[in-house]
């Protein structure tokens, strides 16, 4: 997938008005409309015009385009870092006005279920954002001061993004996609009616250790040889605190041991599952190189590789 200027598409700088933008389109269109435009791209090239004014004209997709703009070059291969968007405050949900047929590039900056949102803002509205946590708070429950960037449109008609910071409480046992509602904290009411709501869609900050597939939780545990082999108790780290774990005798890489009901919190709670991983200790010393020399003479005979025989 490749990075989309949509300025350069509408031949405009990116300080261009709203009104410029709407003069750029409409010209655009015309030109390139497939009824009566003699270019042979020209349905490809009114598609690309369409699409880059349903970007750039609505404010609040302007302003998180603009964000990740700036450190993108046209037709550069583009893929957004994880949680790129978290964040980002968007008021209303609603597919794009018109019912485009939108590019991979669009769709995954904005998605049907954001685009066209804020072409009609509606006093009391609902409001809408991504934010990251950590995965141990989805454990144990906190409560953090998370801080939103939020467009507000400027007496031109163009979106600066200003932050605002919240308190909320995170309850133990979420899940990433699960949304938590913030009662009061979307869209200002006018004539003394009451605000809109804020609806935060959780998702995990990524993890050095551990991953997480519904309510279970995965990590990989390395184990010396010996400890496969023979057996051992380990010391295991889980997101609530670290337990003791039993590496059953004759363990081979990739065995899952699960540690019942130490996943995410809930009814019932995940598990959380232990994936071994054999740790070879270097040769670097004599008595390390001795040992190694006496473990194959001790094995002599034993093929590792027979399962590739047939």
């Amino acid at each position: 997938m490749q990075f989309k200027d949509y300025y350069a598409t509408l031949g405009l700088p990116s300080s261009a008005t709203p009104e410029e933008i709407k003069r750029a389109y409409r010209k655009l269109a015309r030109k390139y409309h497939p009824d009566v435009s003699k270019e042979p791209d020209a349905e490809a090239r009114f598609k690309d015009v369409a699409e880059a004014h349903e970007a750039l004209i609505d404010p609040e997709r302007r302003a998180a385009y603009d964000a990740i703009a700036q450190r993108h070059a046209r037709g550069q291969a583009f893929e957004p870092p994880p949680g790129w968007d978290a964040g980002f405050e968007f008021s209303g949900r609603g597919d794009a006005g018109g019912g485009g047929d939108y590019s991979d590039f669009f769709e995954t900056l904005f998605g049907r279920a954001r685009a066209g949102a804020a072409a009609r803002p509606r006093p009391g509205g609902d409001h809408h954002a991504k934010v990251q946590i950590e995965l141990r708070d989805a454990y144990l429950g906190a409560r953090r001061t998370i801080a939103l960037r939020v467009p507000v449109i400027d007496a031109a008609g163009r979106a600066t993004l200003q932050e605002r910071q919240l308190e909320v409480q995170i309850p133990p046992g979420v899940r990433p996609g699960q949304h938590l509602r913030l009662a009061g904290q979307g869209a200002a009411g006018q004539g003394g009616a009451a605000a809109g709501d804020l609806y935060l869609e959780l998702q995990f900050s990524p993890h050095p250790v551990f991953r997480v597939e519904g309510r279970d939780v995965y990590f990989e545990l390395p184990v010396a040889p010996w400890e496969a082999a023979l057996g051992a108790s380990v010391t295991v780290p889980t997101p609530a605190g670290s337990v003791q774990l039993a590496v059953p005798p004759a363990s081979s890489p990739g065995r899952k041991l699960r540690l019942k009901g130490r996943g995410l919190p809930g009814q019932p709670p995940g598990d959380l599952y232990a994936v071994l991983a054999i740790a070879l200790p270097p040769a670097d010393a004599p008595a390390a190189e001795a040992a190694y020399r006496a473990l194959a003479q001790a094995s002599a005979g034993w093929d590792p590789r027979s399962a590739l025989a047939g």
